[in-house]
């Protein structure tokens, strides 16, 4: 079970922001607070957003050209689920390789994001479950260009 199931859009959202909330008043954060907190310092760009209660109602639509800060931290935490629980198998050693190539695990993390975003495109598009394999290929292909 999602650690996120069953919330709404306002209640995941209110998560972040009362995470960068706490984190910035210095408040005893629960581990998943420090994760959410950690994502957002990781992104100053998105620091504004957090501030206050904009975020919360605020639409991010490609037509708009806005990138949607809760979908790319979203992102990251599932990828550094992935990778630190291995699922699926291999993707953290693809992960310690391209982190390698690009200097951090921040830098791979957002060119991993791109198979990601693929593969969950492709699950909802066909009502199957992610296929892992074709997720772990793609991430390959885009190592084996970095090299």
């Amino acid at each position: 079970m999602s650690i996120f199931a069953g919330q709404s859009r306002d209640a995941l959202r209110r998560s972040y922001v009362d995470a960068w909330r706490k984190h910035r008043d210095g408040a005893l954060l629960t581990p998943l607070e420090s994760q959410l907190a950690r994502a957002i310092a990781e992104h100053p760009e998105y620091h504004d957003w957090f501030e206050g209660e904009t975020a919360l109602k605020a639409d991010f639509t490609p037509e708009a050209g806005q990138t949607n800060p809760f979908l790319h931290l979203g992102m990251h935490l599932a990828l550094r689920d992935q990778v630190a629980t291995d699922r699926p198998i291999g993707i953290q050693a693809l992960h310690a390789t391209l982190a390698a190539q690009l200097g951090g695990a921040h830098d791979a993390e957002h060119l991993m994001m791109e198979a990601l975003g693929e593969a969950l495109w492709q699950a909802q598009r066909s009502g199957r479950a992610p296929d892992e394999q074709l997720y772990l290929d793609r991430l390959r292909q885009l190592a084996a260009r970095r090299r």
